[in-house]
C-alpha cells in the first residue's frame, strides 16, 4: 500500500496537481518542519496576501539588496514559484532500508521561501527533521524488509534573484554563534598552514573585508579550473587540492576553496549547497531543464559587518570559462566575473550550509556535505551516484511568476 504525506501553507497549494487516485495514507507537516514524523506545528502566514507569490514579497525593506552594477531605480526581480518533484527507487535492497534527502532551506530569506512539501511512497514511516545550526531540513523514510523502496516528494519553493549593493550598508548583524561556526575548519577544509598562506598571498596588503573577499574571489577564479569529469559536485577536499597544486574540480571544490581561504584570515564564510531548477539567462550551461538529478551545485557567501552576507559564485565563472571557451580578455567573462560577485540567479534552490554531516539514525560515517539522497541498509550505505542501486529523477515546473 502507498503511504502519503502533504504539507500546505497557503491557499495557493490548492492549485498544485491533484495527487494520484490510489489507496494512500496521508498526513501533514508544518511550513517550517521542525519535528519528527507525523507530528505537526503551525505558524501564521507571512502576510495577509492570498497567494504565496504575494506573501513572499513581504520581506523587510532593509533586507532587500540589489546588484552593485545595476541602476539605483531598477525594480526588484519578481518572485517565481516552482514545484520540484523527486522520485526515488532503491534497488537490490536486502533487509530494512532508510533514506535521507535534503530539502530547501527552512529559513525564509529575501530571495527564497519554502512553501511546502508533500510525499508519498510505500515506506513504513517518514518525516522531517531539522538541524538549526546548518539551517538544514532533511526528509527521511524507513522501509521494512521485503519491499522495493519507492518514494515521490514534491516541494514548492518561491525564488527570486539575489543581489548585493555595495552602496547600501545597515544590514542586521548576524548572531555571534553563527559567525563562529563559519570560521571553524572542517574535515576537508582546514584554515591553517598552506590554506592561510595562500589567502594571505591572495589579499596582499588589503585591509577592508569586502575588498579582501573580492581579492580571494578573483584569486580563486584566476587559479582554478573546472573539471567536468569529477563525479557529482566534487569532493570538496581543499587540503588535497592545495597540497597537490592541481586546483581543479567542480562546484563544491571551487566554492569550498573560497570558503576555506576566507575563514583562514578571519572572514566568516560558508558554502551553500543546492539544486539548479531552471534555465539561465546568462549562459545555457549555468541552468538546467528536464531531469535535474545531476544538476546539484554549490555556491558560497561571506560575511562583513554592515553589509551582512555577500553571495558569490566563482564555480559558475569557471564553468562558463570551460564550456563557452572564454578567454581572459573576453568581454563576456569580464561582465560575468563582475556580476557573480554579489549575485545569485534565481534558477537554483538552496538546501543547506552543512559540513561534516552526521545523518540521524545512520550507522555510517559523516558526509562532507548533503546534497544528494543517501540510502542505507544493514549491509551499508549506497553509492548515491550509482543509478543501478539508487534510481533518482528530479523535475521542476514553474507554477507562477
Amino acid at each position: 500500500m502507498l503511504a502519503a504525506n502533504k504539507k500546505k501553507t497557503t491557499a495557493h497549494a490548492a492549485a498544485k496537481p491533484a495527487s494520484k487516485t490510489r489507496a494512500t495514507k496521508r498526513g501533514r507537516s508544518s511550513a517550517k518542519p521542525v519535528v519528527e514524523q507525523h507530528a505537526r506545528s503551525t505558524r501564521s502566514a507571512p502576510s495577509t496576501s492570498s497567494t504565496p507569490a504575494a506573501a513572499a514579497t513581504s520581506v523587510p525593506a532593509e533586507a532587500e539588496q540589489r546588484d552593485a552594477i545595476s541602476l539605483p531605480d531598477e525594480p526588484l526581480t519578481p518572485w517565481r514559484i516552482y514545484d520540484i518533484t523527486s522520485s526515488i527507487t532503491l534497488n537490490k535492497v536486502s533487509g530494512k532500508a532508510r533514506l535521507w534527502l535534503p530539502l530547501a532551506l527552512h529559513k525564509d530569506t529575501p530571495w527564497q521561501r519554502s512553501l511546502g512539501h508533500g510525499w508519498q511512497g510505500n515506506f513504513a514511516s517518514a518525516g522531517l527533521y531539522r538541524d538549526p545550526a546548518a539551517e538544514m531540513v532533511v526528509f527521511y523514510a524507513d522501509w521494512n524488509e521485503g519491499v522495493t523502496p519507492q518514494l515521490q516528494i514534491t516541494s514548492q519553493v518561491a525564488k527570486r534573484d539575489r543581489h548585493f549593493d555595495i552602496t547600501k550598508r545597515g544590514s542586521a548583524a548576524e548572531r555571534s554563534d553563527v559567525l563562529r561556526r563559519c570560521l571553524h575548519s572542517s574535515n576537508l577544509v582546514p584554515t591553517d598552514g598552506l590554506v592561510r598562506r595562500t589567502a594571505e598571498h591572495a589579499i596582499g596588503r588589503i585591509k577592508d573585508p569586502v575588498a579582501q573577499g573580492k581579492a580571494i574571489y578573483d584569486w580563486v577564479i584566476d587559479n582554478t579550473l573546472y573539471d567536468p569529469s569529477r563525479p557529482g559536485i566534487g569532493s570538496g577536499d581543499v587540503e588535497a587540492m592545495l597540497d597537490s597544486g592541481h586546483l581543479s574540480g567542480k562546484s563544491a571544490d571551487i566554492s569550498l576553496l573560497f570558503v576555506g581561504l576566507c575563514r583562514s584570515i578571519g572572514i566568516p564564510a560558508r558554502p551553500v549547497f543546492g539544486q539548479r531548477i531552471d534555465s539561465s539567462r546568462l549562459f545555457s550551461g549555468l541552468g538546467a531543464t528536464g531531469n535535474l538529478s545531476t544538476d546539484q551545485q554549490c555556491r558560497a557567501e561571506f560575511y562583513t559587518p554592515g553589509y551582512g552576507w555577500i553571495p558569490v559564485n566563482p564555480a559558475d565563472v569557471r564553468k562558463a570559462i570551460d564550456e563557452e571557451h572564454l578567454s581572459s580578455s573576453d568581454p563576456k567573462l569580464v561582465v560575468l566575473k563582475k556580476l557573480l560577485f554579489g549575485f545569485w540567479e534565481m534558477n537554483w534552490v538552496a538546501f543547506n550550509s552543512a559540513q561534516d554531516v552526521k545523518l540521524r539514525g545512520s550507522n555510517g560515517r559523516a558526509l562532507p556535505f548533503l546534497v544528494l539522497p543517501e540510502a542505507e541498509t544493514p549491509a551499508g550505505r549506497f553509492d548515491s551516484l550509482d543509478s543501478s542501486l539508487l534510481s533518482y529523477t528530479v523535475n521542476a515546473s514553474r507554477v507562477e511568476g
